[in-house]
């Protein structure tokens, strides 16, 4: 087997972690100390790190290696709404209720998706680039290449990136506002308290009715249920998000991962802006608890 340009610089021990994922790991060091992997014909060590083009060989019988045996049934492609795809990135538009990861997932259909145009590296696999709770929609983004997973990620980790969320939330919010908050977690919701991390939500109103308000939120900072604890710290609940304060509501909350927008210098011929469209059900539900 040859490794690809996604496997550049990685150890060689790790690519065969990922290449026998069935083997135990003890197993794997058995067969470098036995000189049963070889690199371009010569024995290799495991801290080797890995050149496009390598060719790698092993010296296993295919009996050595476990099975798991899976009965998969094809996914249902019609979960996957894609948005944008570039030679590096997937954007795809997320329906609430469907899980990231997992079985029966936006990944399982991301990787049906991909599977025919797959790279050729022994190492690499697509996956989701940041989080989506199950119950919000919208846009999340899925790596193609390892260049493509390296730049978003440090675009994510500097705070290059602007995320930007639509909320219907309770209460008539009046006008814009900066949300800063120190968030902990206990075993059920994110708290303020000791050994919390600062969050930093930017919030205005896009339109209001007499009990509720469908706001934009620009999140700074990344954590976990970020915009539904704040919005319940400061009296604006997302509407039927019972688990931050909000009053039960037929079909749960109403948070959407709207746009992301990329600095001018952000590479892998980005955009500036890319935006995914309310869902039909997001819009409906909008109407009606705003009166309009």
């Amino acid at each position: 087997m040859s490794a690809g340009p996604d496997d550049g610089g990685r150890r060689l021990d790790r690519v065969l972690r990922k290449r026998l994922p069935n083997l135990p790991l003890p197993a794997i060091y058995r067969l470098l100390r036995q000189g049963r992997v070889r690199v371009n014909g010569g024995p290799a060590r495991g801290e080797y790190r890995i050149r496009a083009g390598d060719r790698i060989s092993l010296g296993i019988a295919p009996e050595e290696v476990p099975s798991k045996a899976e009965v998969r049934r094809p996914p249902d492609m019609r979960g996957l709404q894609i948005v944008l795809e570039t030679a590096d990135l997937l954007f795809c538009s997320k329906p609430a209720g469907l899980v990231v990861h997992g079985p029966a997932s936006l990944d399982t259909l991301v990787q049906a998706y991909l599977a025919p145009a797959r790279s050729d590296s022994l190492s690499f696999k697509s996956g989701p680039l940041h989080r989506l709770d199950q119950g919000t929609s919208g846009l999340i983004v899925f790596s193609k290449t390892l260049a493509g997973a390296q730049v978003f990620s440090a675009l994510i980790r500097e705070r290059r990136v602007i995320k930007r969320y639509a909320a219907l939330v309770e209460g008539r919010v009046a006008g814009p506002a900066v949300w800063e908050d120190r968030l902990g977690r206990d075993r059920s919701r994110r708290i303020t308290g000791p050994g919390a991390k600062s969050a930093l939500t930017r919030i205005r109103p896009l339109a209001a009715g007499p009990s509720y308000s469908l706001i934009l939120a620009e999140i700074h900072t990344g954590l976990t249920h970020q915009i539904r604890a704040q919005a319940g710290l400061h009296g604006h609940p997302l509407a039927g998000d019972r688990k931050y304060g909000g009053g039960l509501q037929a079909g749960g909350f109403l948070l959407h991962a709207w746009s992301l927008e990329f600095p001018p210098d952000a590479g892998l011929s980005l955009p500036r802006l890319v935006s995914a469209p309310f869902p039909a059900g997001f819009e409906r539900r909008i109407q009606e608890l705003l009166g309009y």
